[in-house]
């Protein structure tokens, strides 16, 4: 748990120099209820290397029809070698196990590390009009810690996976 929230908070310092979050944002990390409970209701994947233990996770949920990507963190030191892309391929194919519709998250929308990254994975920003209502919601929650005229949210279709009959 505790490497959970290690690579949380390296992952957040990130943030630091866009001014993009408030200082208390800054010093937040997934709390380890929140973790425990993720972690009971199998919504959380976590990245690990032999040698230096945890370095990443993904922490989901379902809203709807919908797999809502809470968070994906990466410890930096470990960037730029394709965890991140191999946590959402492991998200992916749990959306499509679960029977979910789409996969959806909120970023920021300029930069690298964000938005162009999502897009890179066929996630397509999502329209004000066609925000669901718990998007709404997170929107709100949001807004006392950051910069949301900065947030998009995003969304990539569920591929299924069709039986070939032989």
């Amino acid at each position: 748990m505790d490497a959970i929230i290690r690579a949380d908070v390296a992952a957040s310092a990130l943030f630091a120099p866009t001014g993009l979050l408030s200082p208390e944002a800054l010093d937040d990390h997934v709390e380890k209820d929140d973790l425990l409970a993720s972690i009971d209701a199998d919504q959380l994947d976590v990245a690990e290397l032999p040698v230096d233990g945890v370095v990443g996770f993904n922490q989901f949920s379902r809203m709807g029809n919908d797999i809502y990507l809470q968070q994906i963190s990466v410890h930096p030191d470990f960037g730029k070698q394709g965890i991140g892309r191999r946590l959402m391929a492991r998200l992916d194919s749990r959306a499509e196990n679960a029977g979910a519709t789409q996969i959806t998250l909120s970023t920021f929308h300029d930069l690298a590390w964000n938005a162009p990254f999502y897009a890179s994975l066929g996630f397509i920003e999502l329209p004000r009009r066609e925000y669901a209502p718990y998007m709404t919601a997170i929107e709100t929650s949001q807004a006392p810690f950051m910069d949301i005229s900065k947030r998009v949210f995003m969304r990539k279709p569920v591929r299924k996976h069709t039986k070939r009959v032989k």
